[in-house]
């Protein structure tokens, strides 16, 4: 049999991936290590994008003892997981105003690219909008009722409400009838109706 046949010149070695990579990687960066620095670890805060390299066994050791608040005030750790809430972005009050000023907490020196953005304020009015009327609240059948006992709807002002209240009030107080039996009944409902309406926030 020829040694040289044409089947033998098309059989390939399969290489090592893993043995590759080390033999082109630095040596480890710990002290004293000469294996191959495989593995990338982060070098810490505020120099992102650098990375150590190390050997396996040397990289899980770092890991294990990283901490990238080491030296950061309790306060500044407590803001930056605020801001990171909003990953690090803007916030703006929502409201009709028309205007996107920023929330009070809003620091002046943030992270990343979000002071910029903190100075921006809104310029293109993305937030804030036209001024828009607002919503018409819906009464809850307990305050529904109330406000029909007040003779009232539900659109009526907390200046309506107290004026037809102290109305009531001197008309069916039992000195101004006499002790009429049943005016004291409406008496005894207007001022329930009215615990009711100021319990709700509406007077």
């Amino acid at each position: 049999m020829n040694s040289y046949a044409k089947s033998f010149d098309k059989i390939r070695i399969r290489r090592d991936p893993e043995a590759e990579l080390k033999s082109r990687a630095p040596v480890c960066q710990w002290d004293g290590c000469k294996e191959p620095g495989t593995h990338r670890a982060p070098v810490g805060r505020l120099r992102e994008g650098e990375y150590f390299k190390f050997c396996f066994n040397h990289v899980r050791e770092y890991n294990r003892g990283f901490n990238y608040f080491s030296g950061v005030a309790d306060s500044e750790i407590a803001r930056f997981q605020k801001e990171a809430l909003t990953g690090h972005r803007p916030t703006w009050k929502m409201g009709a105003s028309g205007t996107g000023s920023s929330s009070a907490d809003f620091a002046q020196m943030r992270s990343g690219r979000a002071g910029y953005y903190n100075r921006l304020r809104d310029p293109y009015n993305l937030f804030g909008g036209r001024a828009q009327p607002p919503k018409e609240r819906k009464a809850k059948p307990l305050e529904a009722k109330a406000l029909e006992t007040l003779g009232l709807d539900v659109k009526a002002t907390g200046a309506e409400i107290k004026a037809r209240y102290k109305e009531l009030v001197k008309r069916h107080h039992p000195d101004a009838n006499g002790g009429d039996r049943g005016s004291e009944d409406r008496f005894r409902d207007v001022l329930q109706a009215y615990r009711v309406l100021k319990q709700a926030g509406l007077c």
